[in-house]
């Protein structure tokens, strides 16, 4: 029987939990402002990013780039990959369920939307723990579960998110995609 939808949210919530209070215990002087969760179109067991405003400074200036050309770029984040050794036990869960794209027309959507959905509650259930913070800390993380070049990203950073929180994102968003 492959793991449930529940049994990959417990696991990837104890996983990112793990690798979250790595990066904050390591990194006690950054103020961090993005946490997400990025799988690919396959909806792989997920990998750690995030952006601090120390981190985002050190690289732009590293780059050679304005820092709003990184700043929500999982990809381009010191911190992407963070903690792996926390998320790599949650990998077989998610290949346990099967490859996606194995899976006959029609279903491969419900199952891609499963894996999100329960990468999302984990974030929301580490959310509510208050590991992003609390009341107008809160306001200052952005979290995310992200999967590069497809759509519902916005919708689950919306789901995700108090409204405070996406202030900037929503404005710089916007900015970027109209050029």
């Amino acid at each position: 029987m492959p793991p449930t939808e529940t049994d990959l949210a417990d696991a990837v919530h104890r996983a990112a939990r793990a690798a979250l209070l790595d990066l904050f215990r390591d990194h006690p002087d950054h103020r961090f402002y993005y946490c997400t969760l990025v799988t690919p179109g396959e909806a792989y067991g997920p990998v750690l990013s995030a952006w601090s405003v120390q981190a985002l400074a050190e690289e732009s200036a590293r780059q050679g780039c304005a820092p709003l050309d990184i700043k929500w770029s999982y990809a381009d984040s010191p911190f992407c990959g963070y903690g792996e050794h926390h998320m790599e036990p949650v990998r077989p869960l998610f290949e346990a369920r099967g490859e996606l794209f194995d899976l006959p027309d029609g279903e491969w959507e419900a199952e891609f939307d499963l894996r999100l959905r329960a990468m999302e509650t984990a974030m929301a259930r580490l959310d509510a723990e208050g590991l992003f913070g609390t009341g107008a800390d809160r306001h200052s993380v952005v979290v995310t579960v992200e999967v590069p070049s497809e759509t519902g990203n916005d919708e689950r950073a919306l789901r995700l998110n108090p409204p405070e929180a996406l202030t900037d994102w929503l404005a710089e968003a916007a900015v970027l995609e109209h050029g």
